[in-house]
């Protein structure tokens, strides 16, 4: 018997959201370790912000 679409996409969704969760405490961990991480994830954050601004701009 095959399920609905909605749950796969609900059950996908949570898989996703655990992934997530898991990889960010990783991250956590390891930045509150590691200086020279903490530096690149700050230069990542920055450089997201700004692609999304530019996104923001061409769509306006």
């Amino acid at each position: 018997m095959s399920k609905s679409p909605l749950v796969n996409m609900i059950k996908g969704v949570a898989v996703g959201m655990a992934a997530g969760a898991v990889v960010g405490y990783a991250g956590k961990s390891a930045a509150d370790e590691n200086p020279k991480i903490r530096k690149k994830i700050s230069r990542a954050k920055r450089t997201m912000n700004d692609v999304a601004d530019t996104a923001k701009y061409m769509f306006k």
